[in-house]
């Protein structure tokens, strides 16, 4: 049960921090070091889907997402072809851009291509933070040179729906960096000493 009255971050209090998801979204799973390759990728696509609106609208969507996306499987979402961009482009239930879904599938074949050369899609990614989660002090940036970085290397692998601000989401997301206010409850809970 997601407690009501603990003190998150301010952006919990916006209209959709009303939203019982949303709270729990804060307070179990955002920030939370991931380590788990296929799970970091697909919340990398998702915040892909993200750009332009909203993350609540995601996260209401996240399971159809997953549904459409075969439980975000690399190895089903890279056999995906124009038959099945159709079909999700009538998926009602998520996002219905040809491009973000392009990207996507195409993701899909970049994590098993490194997969195949024997590349760790967790440990690529935590790489960039040494394996440990930045602990942020100061105010929320949108981007960071970190996140320019991190952008830079997916856009030369070819992922897509990667850009700098799109990444630091996804950093803040995963937990690589620790973006909880100092006066969040969760804020302690994932200082460090927390990341693998």
């Amino acid at each position: 049960m997601v407690e009501k009255n603990l003190i998150r971050c301010s952006w919990v209090g916006s209209a959709a921090g009303n939203d019982p998801l949303y709270r729990a979204y804060h307070d179990e799973e955002w920030g939370v070091p991931q380590h788990d390759g296929r799970a970091l990728w697909e919340m990398l696509m998702l915040e892909g889907f993200q750009a332009g609106l909203s993350w609540i609208t995601i996260l209401r969507k996240r399971e159809a997402f997953r549904k459409a996306f075969k439980n975000f499987d690399p190895a089903k979402v890279a056999r995906f072809n124009e038959s099945d961009i159709e079909r999700l482009l009538q998926n009602a239930e998520i996002i219905r851009s040809r491009a973000k879904i392009e990207a996507t599938i195409h993701g899909a074949r970049i994590y098993l291509e490194m997969q195949k050369a024997g590349e760790d899609f967790s440990k690529f990614a935590w790489s960039f933070v040494n394996g440990r989660p930045i602990q942020n002090t100061g105010p929320l940036p949108a981007q960071t040179p970190l996140s320019q970085e991190i952008s830079k290397v997916l856009k030369k692998r070819g992922f897509k729906f990667v850009g700098p601000t799109i990444v630091y989401a996804w950093m803040q997301a995963v937990g690589m960096v620790n973006d909880h206010a100092p006066t969040c409850f969760r804020r302690k809970a994932l200082a460090p000493n927390q990341g693998k």
